[in-house]
């Protein structure tokens, strides 16, 4: 009986196979095919050593179990390396044993293959900083194991597939500096998300409800509108939140002021009224609440951070003495309230500022007692006009 080319074919490899005592079939022309849709972009060597005529599992980047492919890392993570080029080949679903799967930054282009969807054991995902483009697999939703999913800097586009935030082991979701529109889906409120970066996209309507268990929020730099007090106030586990540059309004809830905040960034959104913050403020944060609508005193629990900006509002009133007292003792590093409508700033003249604050007071309804340099966008005039003061005049 005449053999078939393909016959012959897998015998030869299943002999290779039994020989080198390696790779499960399968996995083994999964890798040949991804290797083809591959390839070096110029600088770089990583798959000068994947010659098919070994032992793939001693391949860089390869790690193997027995005979399947566990983890598969594409390209050299050494910093500085070009990374690869080329598209990612839809047989990566062939390769059902795998639980982590990364591309280093590159030059990869095209879609990210459905066939993902098959890998039921994938827990680390992460394909950031190349050209992939077109949609967020909804079938990514199936990878019910997925604890890390980064599909960040690249040029995907279209909404964010609402089952993604219904994945029960994802932890962390970074899907931040792509094309993605539409609305932030809801999460499970019993979800174990600990960090969701979802920054300069061009996702719009309100941020919805999210679970107390993250610890990092980022939605930087997309169109989001609405109120945040009946969402934030949950999150009282907040390390690091940055909801800058949207059209978020309404008043600051007082109790993020509490959480263990080391980085809180609310600038350049449409938040009004006085900032009233509930109980004690961590020592050493940034905050910044730059360029917003808040108006009343300068909350005086703020002093607590290490660099403030409450510039480009409508504050009013005696800038708080403990504000002064620390910005005297360098426990303030950055301290800008320009562009208020501040009427007092009460330092001793026979103190200093050290060299190392910054400090600006300039544009307010005052004079400022200290002669400190402001940044450029501050402007040149020291004080507001007379008119813009009303009773503050004189």
């Amino acid at each position: 009986m005449r053999r078939t080319p393909v016959i012959l074919f897998m015998m030869l490899l299943l002999s290779c196979w039994r020989s080198f005592g390696m790779l499960d079939p399968v996995d083994f022309l999964a890798l040949q095919s991804i290797r083809k849709y591959l390839s070096d972009a110029p600088g770089s060597t990583f798959f000068a050593r994947w010659d098919f005529t070994g032992d793939p599992c001693t391949f860089p980047g390869v790690l193997c179990s027995r005979d399947r492919v566990v983890a598969l890392a594409l390209g050299d993570p050494r910093a500085g390396s070009p990374g690869l080029a080329g598209r990612l080949s839809p047989s990566l679903g062939r390769l059902s044993a795998l639980a982590e799967l990364s591309l280093v930054p590159g030059r990869v282009a095209g879609p990210i293959p459905t066939s993902l969807s098959l890998c039921r054991s994938l827990r680390f995902l992460a394909l950031s900083r190349n050209f992939l483009s077109g949609s967020v697999p909804p079938s990514l939703a199936s990878l019910r194991h997925l604890s890390t999913l980064d599909l960040s800097f690249n040029l995907l586009s279209g909404q964010i597939p609402p089952a993604i935030a219904a994945i029960p082991a994802l932890s962390n979701l970074v899907l931040c500096r792509n094309r993605l529109s539409g609305r932030i889906p809801p999460f499970p409120l019993s979800s174990p998300l600990l960090r969701l970066d979802l920054k300069w996209n061009s996702l719009s309507e309100g941020i919805p409800a999210l679970p107390p268990s993250l610890r990092y929020l980022s939605l930087a730099s997309n169109r989001l509108s609405g109120p945040v007090d009946r969402v934030l106030p949950r999150l009282a586990r907040l390390n690091y939140l940055d909801l800058s540059m949207n059209q978020l309004s309404g008043p600051i809830p007082g109790q993020i002021f509490s959480f263990p905040i080391s980085s809180l960034q609310l600038q350049r959104n449409d938040f009004s009224g006085p900032v009233r913050p509930v109980g004690s403020m961590p020592a050493g944060a940034t905050v910044d609440l730059s360029y917003n609508r808040l108006s009343g005193t300068a909350p005086a629990a703020l002093a607590a951070a290490e660099r403030l900006y409450l510039n480009n509002n409508g504050f009013s009133g005696n800038v708080p003495a403990t504000f002064v007292d620390r910005v005297v003792a360098g426990a303030i590093r950055v301290l800008y309230l320009q562009h208020n409508y501040l009427t007092g700033f009460g330092i001793n003249p026979a103190k200093t500022i050290p060299a190392r604050t910054s400090l600006c007071l300039q544009y307010n309804c005052m004079v400022p007692p200290v002669d400190t340099p402001c940044p450029v966008k501050a402007g040149r005039r020291k004080t507001r006009p007379a008119a813009q003061c009303g009773w503050r005049k004189g």
